[in-house]
This record gives C-alpha cells, sequence and structure tokens, in this order.
C-alpha cells in the first residue's frame, strides 16, 4: 500500500524546488483560500488525555487535516505533503517540521490553526530549499566518480548531520536520512531504485528511534555509500509505460485472496454507526461541501440497490458516478487510456476494455461456485475499478462506493473506514492486494465487537 500524500513516499523529481514554484509570502493567503479553511474545526476544551479527545482527533481533526493536505497538493503539488511532518510522534515520524504535530495538539481555534498550517507549510518549503543547496554544492558526475568518492562521501557525512540536526533523532528519524540520502544520490543521476539498495546497504539498519548517530557510524555510513555508487547506476532514459490495466490482471489471478480473509465470516453485521456516512462527512465536506453532497446521495442510492441485489457491473458504477460527479447525465466509459499518480501507471484501452470490467465485477457476487469470502471479494472489486479506471474523473471515489456495495449486498456495512480511503495502491504488487482484505477485516472485526 501507498499512502498518496504520505511524504515518506516523495522521491526528489515530486518535490525539488526548481521544479515547483513557490511563493511564501502569499502561502497564509492560499491557505485560507481553499476549501477546508472555512470548515476548520475547534478543539474541544476537554483533558487531551481523556478518550474523548482521541475521539475527536480520529473523527474529526485527521479527515480535516487529510483534507487540507489533498486541498494544498491540488494546488500547489504533491510536494506539499511533508507540511504534517513532524518532529519525534506526530502525523508522521521523525519528520523535520517542527510548526505541526497531530490534531490533537495543533488544532485549536481556526485562526491559530490555519497560521499553523501555513507556517508548517513554508518550513518544509525551506528545507527542501535548503537541500537542494547542499546537493548543488557537490555537483558530481557517475562518469568521473572514482576520482569524486571524496566528495561524495563529503557530501553524505554533511546531508546525515543536516537531518539529525533538523529532527532532533527523535522517533522514526532514521526513516527521513534515508530518503534525503537516496534523494542526493538521485539528483546526482542514479537510479531511484538503485539509490535506495545503496542507501540500505550503507545505513545496514544501525540508525535507531530517540539515538543520534556518533560520529564514527557517521563516518562509516558516508563512506560505505560513496565506496559503493558506480557508473552503471545510473537512471536509463525512461520507455513507454507500462499498461498497468495489463499488469493488474495478471497479478489478480496470483493473488492469495483466500489467505489474507483469514476470519472468513460473511454474515450481516449492523454497525453501531455508519462510518461512510461519517467520513464523507468529515473529509469530503472539508473539501468541498458540494463534493460530500454528491458523494451521499450516491451512496444513499448505493445501498437501495444493494437491497434488490443486483450484479456489480458498469451501469450500476454509472449511475452512481452520476452523483460523485454532479452530471445531467450518468459518464460514458472512457475511450483513451487513463493515467494515474502523476502518471507513473497507464491504463489502457480496447474494444473489450469494458466487457472485461463488468466479468471482473462480476465475480464480486457470492452465488459462483466456492466464492471467494466477502471482504476478499469487496477488496478486488475496489482495486478492479481502480486499475480499469473507467471514468475520466472521481475513479477512486468509484472504488470506494464498489467495495460498499459489494459488503452492502450481503447486509454488511462498517463503523469506520479510516484504512479504505485517501489511499492508493500499485497495479503490478500484490502485496497491496492483501493489505487492503486484511484492512477490510480489521474494520469488519471492530465493527462486529461494536456492535455486540
Amino acid at each position: 500500500m501507498i499512502v498518496e500524500l504520505a511524504p515518506s513516499y516523495l522521491t526528489w523529481g515530486d518535490v525539488d524546488p526548481a521544479r515547483h514554484p513557490f511563493d511564501s509570502a502569499s502561502a497564509p493567503q492560499v491557505v485560507r483560500s481553499l476549501g477546508p479553511a472555512p470548515r476548520a474545526p475547534s478543539r474541544p476544551d476537554i483533558p487531551l488525555g481523556d478518550p474523548a479527545m482521541s475521539d475527536w482527533s480520529r473523527d474529526v481533526g485527521r479527515p480535516w487535516a487529510d483534507a487540507m493536505s489533498q486541498a494544498l497538493a491540488e494546488y500547489y503539488g504533491r510536494w506539499t505533503a511533508g507540511w504534517r511532518w513532524a518532529h519525534d510522534e506526530g502525523d508522521f515520524d521523525g519528520g523535520p517540521v517542527g510548526n505541526w504535530c497531530c490534531p490533537r495538539d495543533s488544532i485549536t481555534t481556526p485562526q491559530e490553526t490555519l497560521d499553523r498550517v501555513g507556517a508548517a507549510l513554508c518550513e518544509w518549503r525551506a528545507w527542501l530549499e535548503s537541500l537542494a543547496g547542499w546537493f548543488d554544492a557537490y555537483p558530481l558526475n557517475l562518469d568521473g566518480i572514482e576520482d569524486q568518492r571524496i566528495l561524495w562521501e563529503r557530501a553524505a557525512r554533511n546531508l546525515i548531520v543536516q537531518v539529525t540536526d533538523r529532527t532532533g533523532c527523535g522517533s522514526g528519524w532514521y526513516g527521513h536520512c534515508h530518503q534525503v540520502l537516496t534523494w542526493f544520490l538521485s539528483r546526482w543521476g542514479v537510479a531511484v531504485d538503485r539509490a535506495e539498495e545503496l542507501v540500505d546497504e550503507a545505513i545496514g539498519g544501525r540508525f535507531g528511534s530517540w539515538t543520534g548517530p556518533d560520529p564514527e557510524l557517521v563516518e562509516d555510513v558516508a563512506e560505505r555509500l560513496a565506496l559503493s555508487v558506480r557508473p552503471h547506476d545510473r537512471a536509463r532514459s525512461a520507455g513507454p509505460v507500462p499498461d498497468h490495466l495489463k499488469r493488474w490482471l495478471a497479478v489478480r489471478e496470483t493473488v492469495p485472496w483466500r489467505e489474507a480473509a483469514e476470519d472468513g465470516r460473511d454474515e450481516p453485521v449492523l454497525p453501531s454507526c455508519d462510518g461512510a456516512t461519517a467520513d464523507i462527512r468529515a473529509f469530503d465536506g472539508a473539501l468541498d461541501p458540494a463534493r460530500a453532497q454528491g458523494l451521499l446521495a450516491a451512496l444513499e442510492l448505493l445501498r437501495a440497490d444493494a437491497a434488490r441485489g443486483p450484479e456489480l457491473d458498469f451501469e450500476l458504477l454509472r449511475s452512481w458516478q452520476r452523483y460523485v460527479l454532479g452530471t445531467q447525465r450518468p459518464p460514458a466509459f472512457r475511450d483513451q487510456p487513463a493515467f494515474a499518480k502523476g502518471g507513473r501507471e497507464r491504463y489502457g484501452i480496447g474494444p473489450d476494455t469494458r466487457a472485461r470490467l463488468d466479468s471482473c465485477l462480476a465475480e464480486s457476487a457470492p452465488t459462483i461456485e466456492r466464492p471467494l469470502p466477502l471482504t476478499a471479494r469487496a477488496a478486488r472489486a475496489y482495486l478492479d475499478v481502480c486499475f480499469f479506471h473507467p471514468f475520466d474523473d472521481g475513479n477512486a471515489r468509484s472504488a470506494f462506493l464498489a467495495l460498499v456495495f459489494v459488503l452492502a449486498r450481503e447486509g454488511v456495512a462498517l463503523d469506520d473506514v479510516s484504512l479504505l480511503r485517501r489511499v492508493t495502491f500499485q497495479a503490478d504488487e500484490p502485496q497491496d492486494a492483501l493489505s487492503l482484505t486484511r484492512y477490510v477485516e480489521m474494520h469488519l472485526a471492530e465493527t462486529r465487537r461494536n456492535a455486540l
């Protein structure tokens, strides 16, 4: 699984300041112009250690912060995801940002909260610009690496020191250190995958939380990294983007779906609260009330359809998508190749693509011989919609609705969907499919416990 707006997954290409213009002076005004700003919540007047505060942070604070992350990424670009990468144990552990911690501690009054968002965004950007300056201070060439190893070593040593100073070596700081060293190598031409391997080997698991590395360890890591780089580690020119729909269809047949669905119980369950509705109101409502209204209308229609027990197919998807997108008519199936994840995945199109989607979605029904457990069928339908990518817009929301429908058709609803939204998965990674199935299992198990 990849959390699309989790900063640990950002590449140097994603964050390089040279590629992403930014005016820090106007940032506070931009923050206040975005959809979530007028809906910034106020922290309740209860002790921070009160369980009710944890509930508020989970149900109100975090969805709003997620919505702000989404809005910032849509306005500026994905590089903004690091604005919440706090020191120590914040929203994301071990980061370089001190102006934000987590919803519980950082959301206060709306005015103060928006000030913190703007300050955290500018702090993250300033850190990226300082890294770019450090990288450019060592203009290196893989072809002449044998004469430059002392420079590669010196740069790596200085970057480790910079990260330790910036993060304070709190919880998980080494993850960002690993990332910065990988960024440095990729900045000077090393292929990203190879850079990650080289940094892994150089660090060797020797960095730890809450502990700064001693000078000898820093020297050893820097030396190992510099000595390991070779001219043939350079990034190759990018070829044609493969068809990730074909990759998904191949992976789909190899995933051990039954192993992921450990519970196997498919009996109906009535949740103590409506998790899908609550999440739409909290997250989508913070982004745009009209978006939330459309998604809630689609959810209501979906549940009425589920009570009839029809087969899941594209016609059913498009009847909901009309409300998701706010169009006069149900949207048509795309007629061009589709792209996602910033162009990193491409989904092909052919004369039989829609029919193949219907065939895959039909397998979500319990009527076929020896069907998979419900949670596996729901997760697979979600991923089918993601990677067939049938619509020009709103495919993630459509995939979520497909998952909810498959569950609802068999009398199952969830009281929490936090692990099922605002995430993205790789078409060619079987482990992602297993992860999503297990997340559905976790939410269903929790729903059963709360319903007792």
